[in-house]
């Protein structure tokens, strides 16, 4: 290794191409790997966005499902009991418009995510969605608004903003590639003119 006449180390070119370079180095485990994590995160989205809609029993009763009146955001919503924007959930809880974004989003980012298609979309809704959830539940508060313990188990991660950062890594590492329609779907002619719907 020598050094250039100002000063900078001079790397030998044959220890460049060994060196592997970002976006060179997933390996086809790691790909096949992520597109599992893919697949595994958008059945959260659809299954809760199937579950609220069809009344399926497991976290919402049937008489309470969206098919039949019920409101998919009024429970959650309606009991928030910490934190800043507590009057703002309890003021749209319920509300129409609230119920459809709210649904319409978590199916879309379902579907998206197992079809590997549309990433860094389902990236930001997704994430927007968990990171207003996190605000809901959130986890700085350790006492609720009548002084009991919260529930709390950490000052500020959890598992809402896991989601948003798993969103994120697999929109950035192409996951929609490996096991998914995400190469067709990139080769869209609206997609090549839009690069920010990969």
């Amino acid at each position: 290794m020598s050094t250039t006449n100002s000063g900078q180390v001079k790397v030998p070119a044959h220890t460049l191409e060994k060196a592997e370079a970002p976006g060179h180095m997933l390996t086809t485990s790691a790909a096949r790997a992520l597109a599992v994590l893919r697949v595994g995160t958008g059945f959260v989205f659809l299954w809760a966005f199937l579950d609220k809609t069809f009344g399926l029993g497991f976290s919402t009763a049937s008489e309470r499902a969206w098919v039949n009146g019920g409101s998919p955001t009024k429970g959650f919503l309606s009991h928030v009991g910490v934190g800043p924007f507590q009057s703002i959930a309890h003021s749209i809880a319920g509300a129409w418009w609230a119920d459809t974004l709210f649904m319409v989003g978590m199916g879309a980012v379902g579907i998206a995510l197992i079809a590997g298609v549309g990433l860094r979309v389902s990236a930001a809704a997704g994430s927007l969605i968990m990171v207003m959830m996190w605000a809901a539940e959130f986890p700085p508060d350790r006492f609720t608004a009548a002084g009991e313990a919260s529930g709390s188990t950490n000052p500020f991660m959890d598992y809402h903003l896991i989601y948003a950062l798993v969103l994120a890594v697999l929109a950035l590492t192409y996951a929609g590639h490996t096991w998914g329609l995400g190469r067709v779907w990139a080769r869209l002619p609206l997609v090549q003119k839009n690069r920010w719907m990969i």
